[in-house]
């Protein structure tokens, strides 16, 4: 991603051309960061706005050592985590389904066929059907590659915490990814 020097300065100066092509440029990068999080894309494109206005609130502070396609992502991870903070009492439970049957998927599928089997939009939706803290801690730590402890930091929740969701989320992962190859073989019969 490349932006110029020009348009970010133009954008410090409320140009709202400049706002509107730097948008343009960060929008598909930013929504792909929401999309990891969120459940559907009304959800996440709003997320992709309330983002948007913190990087053009803090363009002053963009140190420009720093790639700006790192920069932008980190003030949108860092705006889902507030957005999930904010509204974490009201409407996020823990749901975990039945695993019941996780123990018949543990030995039936190894993760390296999954890049020959899936593609992306498959293994997107798999995520999102993880539950709500274990798909944001998933993507966190095996995506966005934070720690346990500057996961728990983030959510409010212990190292330990962090570690059992990653865990339940690679197990439902690997359950649901046998379903997916059987729909798949069945459909493709």
């Amino acid at each position: 991603m490349q932006i110029s020097k020009q348009l970010l300065t133009d954008c410090k100066r409320k140009d709202r051309k400049a706002q509107f092509a730097l948008y343009k440029s960060c929008f598909s990068i930013l929504m792909g960061v929401c999309m990891r999080y969120k459940r559907n894309q009304e959800d996440a494109a709003a997320l992709v706005n309330e983002g948007f206005l913190k990087i053009l609130n803090n363009l002053d502070k963009y140190n420009t050592e720093i790639p700006f396609e790192a920069w932008i992502k980190r003030i949108m991870i860092n705006t889902v985590i507030d957005e999930f903070r904010k509204n974490r009492k009201v409407q996020e439970l823990i749901e975990y389904s039945d695993f019941e049957n996780e123990e018949q998927y543990a030995d039936q599928f190894d993760y390296n066929e999954a890049d020959k089997q899936f593609d992306a939009e498959d293994i997107e939706a798999i995520i999102q059907e993880l539950p709500p803290m274990s798909q944001k801690v998933f993507n966190l730590y095996a995506i966005d590659g934070y720690t346990h402890k500057e996961i728990g930091k983030m959510l409010d929740i212990s190292d330990g915490t962090s570690k059992w969701h990653l865990n339940s989320a690679r197990k439902k992962i690997k359950e649901l990814l046998v379903k997916y190859r059987s729909s798949k073989k069945v459909k493709s019969n």
